[in-house]
């Protein structure tokens, strides 16, 4: 069902499916995850995301021409590059 997502992606997707049927993780919490993670983005500066485990929350600063983000983490100067499907999309108001 999800095998068109990539690697780590798929590893959290599966995380949050095992910690739902533990009952560590209620069905809304499950069912928000597995869609953030599944969701197919176009990455703008502007946006904010955050990693995929949320570690980390930012905004997107550039788009590179080989197609990875340039982004800044709240509270920090630095700026970090990553692959487009390392990040999630950060909704206002959900954690």
């Amino acid at each position: 069902m999800f095998s068109d997502l990539a690697p780590g992606r798929t590893r959290e997707v599966g995380s949050a499916v095992a910690h739902y049927i533990a009952g560590v993780l209620d069905r809304e919490a499950m069912v928000e995850i597995v869609e953030s993670l599944s969701d197919i983005v176009a990455w703008k500066p502007g946006d904010r995301v955050k990693t995929l485990r949320g570690s980390m929350h930012g905004l997107i600063v550039r788009i590179l021409k080989d197609g990875r983000v340039v982004w800044k983490p709240d509270g920090t100067e630095s700026e970090l590059t990553a692959l487009p499907e390392c990040l999630c999309s950060e909704t206002k108001g959900k954690a």
